[in-house]
């Protein structure tokens, strides 16, 4: 696990709020980050900082960038046809977009979870196995079950699942499903982990599931969820950041941003005026 980098305040230059924000060290700094789909622009000039051990929160409007930037923190815009990104995005020391990154190592460290439950058609078991047996984590057979039995742990899922890890990972419910991918992702030993609206597909009870989680992770992981809920978003998050047609707007304290925003389209957007 790299270094952190030295400590700093988590503060954007257009943060919300008056108060000094807490130092924190950055465990990812993204600068000047464009991108385009052919000749359309998706993002454009975004600078933002991702304190470690926090949840950052991406809000905005439906098709305004949240998620295509989050697709930059790991490459996975690399799988887009005809996507293009320029500027520098760091995770620690390393540049992301560098000659000689190892890119199925950056996606090791830097995990994601999807909007919707992606389990494989396994059991239980190797669902959670499946990382840490092609990245070879696993010196023995009584150590594959321990990392299962530990991802599953940290996942709030181990009680529910314990007596029946060979069944198929289908047959779970849509709440469990998902606490079973995100034991999926932890269980490589990523430093950040990557949300896009894990809980939207999800019934209030699963989804209260996967707040608690999030809020506990963020123990021993850095995290950054993107939400169309901005209830949501004042529960789990400490930073949210407001995307708008591609740019970033505003970044702040949670609390901050929503009850003194700085600019006049965070607050319309934030009472619901529009979006």
């Amino acid at each position: 696990m790299s270094a952190a980098l030295p400590v700093v305040r988590v503060s954007a230059e257009r943060q919300s709020g008056t108060a000094p924000a807490a130092p924190v060290a950055i465990k990812i700094s993204a600068s000047k980050v464009c991108v385009f789909y052919g000749d359309q622009q998706a993002l454009e000039d975004v600078n933002l900082d991702v304190g470690a051990h926090q949840v950052t929160a991406l809000i905005g409007p439906s098709g305004c960038g949240k998620s295509t930037f989050l697709k930059t923190l790991n490459r996975m815009i690399d799988l887009v046809p005809k996507a293009r990104v320029t500027g520098t995005v760091r995770l620690d020391n390393t540049d992301l977009y560098g000659s000689g990154v190892d890119v199925v190592g950056l996606r090791r460290r830097v995990g994601m979870v999807f909007q919707r439950s992606n389990p494989f058609p396994k059991s239980i078991f190797d669902n959670v196995a499946y990382g840490i047996r092609i990245n070879g984590l696993a010196s023995s057979r009584s150590d594959l079950h321990d990392r299962v039995e530990q991802s599953l742990q940290r996942a709030a899922l181990w009680d529910e699942v314990k007596d029946r890890l060979n069944d198929s990972a289908l047959a779970l419910s849509g709440g469990q499903q998902q606490r079973l991918c995100i034991a999926r992702a932890l269980a490589v030993e990523p430093d950040v982990l990557l949300m896009d609206e894990p809980a939207s597909a999800l019934d209030p009870i699963a989804t209260q599931r996967i707040e608690e989680l999030i809020y506990e992770l963020k123990r021993a992981y850095t995290i950054v969820i993107v939400t169309h809920n901005m209830q949501q978003a004042a529960r789990v998050s400490d930073v949210t950041a407001f995307f708008w047609l591609g740019k970033l707007v505003e970044v702040g304290r949670t609390e901050a941003l929503f009850t003194n925003p700085r600019e006049k389209l965070t607050d319309d957007y934030v009472t619901g005026r529009f979006g």
